[in-house]
């Protein structure tokens, strides 16, 4: 049994928490709010983000972060990617060489361009022990024990066995990996893709389209990945693959569902209102804050993304969801390797 202090109370930490209490571990989840801490503790539900799934009587509450992480000996970081340094730099501090720290997030700094791997060992100096957790899975799911796979990344594959071993039960099957880089930009870019994916959707352009959109989606999101040394066959599994055909086609998802009203016509400018889970409001769709910050990384390494620039037009420069379509299907035709 370890301790483990989840920090970020939105549906996939709350979903993450649920799962290691039942499974006996002591688990203490943390809000960024007080009220919300304290309406969860009454509750015994987190009406906000994940509302219906009982909160198991052992699930401790609170909105001390940096006491909660300084006893516990698993710290997961489920804190969306644009608030991910600001609560962590705090408690950073707190933690020892002897923490396993996991990121659950899936998205990349926008001033740095880092992964958030890369921003916990900046944040967390003492901790060496940093693994990621990624793959095709909805909050909602897992926390009603539906069954979902995902993989558990660490440069020391001990570290990533003990992380697989830890978060591992019934209903949620947990593979290993070395290759950080590659989980983690597959996770963030896929996010981009799958607005484009809603967008496609919501103009009711059909499913060959949609298969096409993937298909291509996936070829950029590897071509990023590879580039910052990423391996290819991970493109090929749950944090590639899986993860992107779930988020491009799941009615779970944030990402498709906001493409899907910008498809359907509603303004992008009206579909960022609120959508920043760690202060509250409406949850994050990561690719809306993630996509400009995947251009510009893909621009400082030289590899061409058509989608995600196209969805940045989009969402950013006042570009006509059916603009989108258009520019990506006039473009030089090519081999497809």
């Amino acid at each position: 049994m370890s301790a483990i202090a989840v920090l970020g109370a939105g549906a996939w930490g709350t979903a993450i928490a649920v799962g290691l209490a039942r499974a006996g571990h002591r688990v203490t989840l943390c809000a960024r709010r007080a009220e919300h801490a304290a309406a969860m503790r009454a509750r015994r539900e987190n009406e906000a983000y994940l509302p219906g799934v009982p909160l198991p009587a052992a699930l401790a509450l609170s909105d001390r972060w940096v006491e909660a992480a300084g006893t516990a000996e698993v710290v997961v970081m489920a804190v969306p990617s644009g608030f991910a340094r600001t609560a962590m730099t705090p408690v950073g501090a707190a933690l020892g060489a002897h923490t396993t720290l996991v990121s659950v997030a899936k998205g990349i700094e926008d001033g740095s361009l880092k992964t958030m791997s890369a921003m916990l060992a900046e944040a967390a100096p003492a901790v060496s022990r940093v693994a990621v957790l990624s793959g095709p899975s909805f909050a909602a799911e897992v926390a009603r024990s539906k069954p979902a796979a995902v993989v558990a990344a660490a440069r020391d594959d001990a570290v990533a066995r003990d992380v697989q071993e830890l978060f591992a039960s019934r209903s949620l099957r947990v593979y290993r990996s070395t290759d950080v880089v590659g989980v983690e930009l597959a996770g963030a870019a896929k996010n981009v893709i799958a607005i484009a994916a809603g967008i496609c959707d919501g103009l009711e352009l059909g499913a060959s389209a949609r298969a096409a959109l993937i298909t291509r989606g996936l070829a950029e999101v590897g071509r990023l990945a590879t580039s910052a040394g990423g391996r290819a066959e991970t493109m090929a599994g749950l944090a590639g693959l899986g993860d992107l055909v779930l988020t491009c086609t799941g009615e779970l998802s944030r990402n498709r569902a906001l493409g899907l009203r910008i498809g359907r016509g509603e303004p992008a400018g009206a579909s960022t209102e609120s959508e920043h889970g760690a202060a509250g409001g409406r949850p994050v769709a990561e690719g809306m804050s993630n996509a400009r910050a995947i251009r510009r990384l893909a621009q400082r390494m030289g590899v061409e993304m058509p989608i995600v620039a196209a969805v940045c037009r989009v969402l950013y420069e006042g570009a006509a969801a059916n603009a989108m379509v258009e520019e990506l299907l006039s473009r030089e035709l090519k081999a497809e390797f």
